[in-house]
């Protein structure tokens, strides 16, 4: 198949300091919500799942009493809002009430410590709280607060993985053109003839959740389903039960929802389109969901917070031949790798567009670092073959076995083909020789054993990869693996680990 570029790029122009934009957004995310309010107002724009709903008049009318609420208790423009809520309608009514006013949407991670939210609610320096338990703010309803492109709509808290959170500074310009390059890149229709139902079971306090699940459906005036907290059973009736028509997820989710009993009862056959990102995803996982809904578009993201979310989406015409790849980047962004490898091409994700951030909130030293002449450095190790890229590795992930690069992804997606894993993730072992060597650690499907998967595992490796990839320490769980809350594995406490089976290598 050719690799065509295969997205839409019409409506866009490229300024003088090199980045394409779109040139007919809205002017502000509030407004882009009014126009669906006045076309569909009628229709249901949020279900919570086993709670309320709100059709998109009534969405708007309960927003406006939140912000008058926020203003009555001081809240003006530009101040910042922390809504440290889980998923459900309240959620949403926080954040468009926050951005009514004129605030600054604060999306705070529920699963964080403590210590971990007071230093979140310090650094944006949050002037009001919606807490969980507490009733929304209200008052006499507020006319929309009118904002620029520039402007700061929301700060999203990167995950933290390697350090303290830092604020990414999203503004209204950069969500709207996520919402676009959304629409164009998964090819929903804008005037409500094919009726568009979205499932969120991501958080929404993450971009993925937020910006390219909620906002890209309701500026389509689809209907967007928010599933307040995971549950596979409740997951795969409520596809069924709201006629879902698109589904966005992690690889995880999917591994299980795919090994779930109550699948196989199920009517899915509403989903037109099923998407998948936020971590690596074994090509054999891909190939397995062609098959379980065969009708349906499959679509990988990937992206960032410091990018409003998408980066590149590989489309459904790429997804069989280059499973591995997150595809093509997307209308308004241009990527490069810096430094590559002479033999390897991998080298570090650079990526520069419209919906790259202002920065992070309050940190000049590290916006310095990561955003230089207007690139962002992803810390992502890729490689770009025929417009399209693959991630290999997070820089600080990489292991140095000897003076061999061992790029874990590469690593993980093999291992992840055995049809006893359910997930695996692999990561460098100190080794006083070699310097570090490579370690898997992977829970099972149920019932498969530690003395039953190692020798089975390692012998499939050996199949796939050079000898110096293949693991030399295996720890198998019997739990899942430790994850934030977008869902990518904390390899931080898996370095920390001990319990390794070493495995002897393989005789020359």
């Amino acid at each position: 198949m050719s690799t065509q570029y295969p997205f839409d790029r019409t409506g866009t122009e490229v300024g003088d300091d090199g980045i394409r934009r779109y040139t007919d957004l809205p002017e502000d995310v509030v407004q882009m919500l009014r126009h669906t309010v006045d076309r569909f107002g009628d229709r249901t724009a949020v279900v919570e799942v086993g709670g309320p709903s709100a059709t998109y008049a009534e969405l708007w009318s309960r927003a406006a009493r939140v912000a008058g609420g926020l203003c009555a208790a001081g809240v003006a423009p530009g101040d910042r809002v922390a809504v440290h809520l889980g998923n459900g309608l309240d959620w949403l009514l926080a954040y468009w009430g926050t951005l009514l006013a004129g605030g600054i949407v604060v999306p705070v991670n529920t699963r964080l410590a403590e210590a971990e939210v007071a230093f979140v609610l310090e650094d944006c320096g949050a002037r009001y709280v919606v807490r969980p338990g507490e009733p929304l703010p209200d008052g006499e309803p507020v006319q929309a607060h009118r904002a620029a492109h520039r402007d700061v709509a929301s700060l999203f808290y990167t995950s933290g993985t390697t350090g303290r959170p830092k604020g990414a500074m999203n503004t209204h310009e950069n969500l709207l053109s996520n919402v676009e390059s959304s629409i164009r890149c998964s090819r929903l229709v804008r005037d409500g003839s094919a009726h568009s139902v979205a499932l969120v079971s991501v958080p929404l306090f993450h971009v993925t959740g937020c910006n390219s699940q909620m906002l890209t459906q309701l500026a389509i005036g689809g209907t967007v389903v928010v599933l307040p907290r995971l549950d596979l059973p409740a997951l795969i009736d409520a596809v069924s039960r709201y006629r879902v028509t698109m589904m966005t997820t992690v690889p995880t989710i999917w591994e299980l929802t795919l090994r779930h009993p109550d699948l196989a009862g199920a009517d899915l056959s509403s989903l037109r389109t099923v998407n998948y990102g936020g971590a690596p995803i074994a090509p054999e996982l891909v190939h397995r969901l062609r098959a379980v809904f065969p009708t349906a578009r499959l679509g990988n993201g990937f992206g960032m917070s410091e990018a409003a979310a998408l980066i590149t989406f590989l489309p459904d015409e790429y997804s069989h031949d280059h499973p591995d790849s997150v595809g093509f980047p997307i209308p308004v962004v241009d990527v490069r790798v810096e430094h590559p490898d002479p033999v390897s091409g991998v080298g570090e994700l650079l990526v520069r567009g419209q919906n790259v951030a202002a920065g992070y909130w309050g940190d000049p030293a590290r916006t310095a670092e990561t955003f230089v002449d207007g690139w962002l450095h992803t810390g992502d190790l890729a490689r770009i073959d025929d417009g399209m890229v693959r991630i290999v590795d997070r820089v600080k992930d990489m292991i140095n076995r000897g003076g061999e690069n061992v790029y874990c992804v590469e690593v993980e997606n093999a291992l992840a083909a055995h049809p006893d894993v359910v997930e695996v993730a692999v990561v460098g072992v100190a080794d006083p020789v070699m310097g570090e060597k490579v370690g898997a650690v992977v829970q099972p499907r149920p019932g498969v054993g530690a003395e039953e998967l190692v020798p089975s595992l390692i012998a499939h490796a050996r199949g796939l990869l050079a000898d110096y990839k293949v693991p030399q320490f295996v720890r198998v769980l019997d739990v899942p693996l430790p994850r934030n809350a977008s869902g990518k594995v904390l390899k931080r406490p898996l370095r920390a680990t001990t319990g390794w089976t070493e495995v002897p290598r393989a005789p020359r």
